[in-house]
């Protein structure tokens, strides 16, 4: 019999410290950097985000979201047997933060390992999670998006610092009898690598290169409706589907422009998006699953709809995944 997976719980952790666009914008303005609530607003849909204290680690923020939707799944820790992290900004070097999620989590023993995608990583993680799941090696996931953006921020550039917030979403994913991830789309292009990134490293103790995210906005919003676009009908035509089906979309919580365009290519009202990006920034990796849990916890989204989650983010990559919850 064939195995497929399908998600049973889902949980998110955000920062308790909270900034407003004014919040923000007053703390900007000590280093002379001149913004506004209503030019954040117009150009990306933003109006707060949370940002973590400074003893925080992104392990810290992903083990919460990972115990809240260990609960709303009504699974033990101990019974998991993968977890994935989704992650641009890891606790270390090296471990990855998934090994020491899982320590914290009190879970030992299966594999645990993180996925670089940026803002696509959570499409990714939950893409190889189904995949494990299907050929028998693995039987309970948890698969984390979890970020600190707000340690790469240059503070003195308003074209970037207004973006970003810090937060963690998890779900746990499970072998199933019946389909309930019904298929992906995955890529990327490595030419567009200079429009988003953070061009520095650690080198004989030292960091070179700029250790801050640097991003063309422009270039990033004109290849961000394309891609998305056609991967959200490359995943519809695999699964035998098409945009009418769709319950909700869920999309990485870049920029409501972006979100906006997409839903219109895909003739998809507004009222079938699920939209945090005003209340959490973009919060990369973690942005998808965030709105997941936000709109399971809200009531909107409910068991056995028709969802499209997908996401773009440096490198660039791309990639969506449609599912029954």
């Amino acid at each position: 019999m064939r195995r497929y997976s399908r998600i049973t719980g889902t949980g998110s952790y955000l920062p308790p410290r909270r900034l407003s666009n004014a919040d923000l914008v007053a703390e900007l303005a000590v280093s002379g950097v001149e913004t506004s609530d209503d030019w954040i607003v117009e150009r990306t849909g933003i109006r707060a985000r949370h940002f973590a204290a400074v003893d925080v680690v992104c392990s810290d923020l992903a083990t919460a979201a990972a115990k809240n939707a260990l609960q709303a799944a009504g699974v033990d820790a101990r019974d998991i047997d993968l977890i994935i992290v989704a992650t641009s900004t890891p606790d270390m070097v090296f471990p990855s933060t998934a090994c020491i999620v899982q320590h914290k989590l009190g879970a030992p023993g299966g594999a645990a390992f993180d996925v670089q995608a940026v803002c696509s990583g959570f499409v990714y993680a939950l893409t190889i999670a189904d995949a494990m799941i299907q050929t028998g090696a693995a039987n309970k996931a948890l698969v984390i998006g979890s970020e600190i953006f707000s340690r790469i921020l240059d503070f003195k550039d308003r074209t970037t610092c207004v973006l970003f917030g810090d937060g963690a979403g998890a779900v746990v994913l499970e072998a199933s009898k019946t389909p309930g991830i019904l298929a992906s789309d995955l890529h990327a292009d490595g030419k567009h690598v200079g429009i988003l990134c953070v061009p520095g490293h650690v080198s004989g103790g030292h960091i070179t290169g700029d250790p801050l995210l640097k991003m063309d906005g422009q270039a990033v919003f004109k290849l961000a409706v394309g891609v998305l676009e056609d991967a959200a009908r490359a995943t519809l035509e695999k699964a035998g589907k098409t945009q009418a089906d769709i319950d909700w979309l869920i999309p990485h919580q870049a920029n409501i422009r972006i979100m906006q365009s997409t839903a219109k290519k895909l003739k998809l009202s507004m009222d079938k998006v699920i939209v945090t990006v005003d209340q959490h920034g973009n919060t990369s990796a973690a942005s998808i699953p965030l709105a997941l849990d936000a709109g399971v916890r809200a009531g909107k989204v409910k068991p056995g709809q028709l969802l499209m989650l997908e996401g773009v983010g440096g490198g660039f990559t791309w990639g969506a995944v449609l599912l029954n919850l």
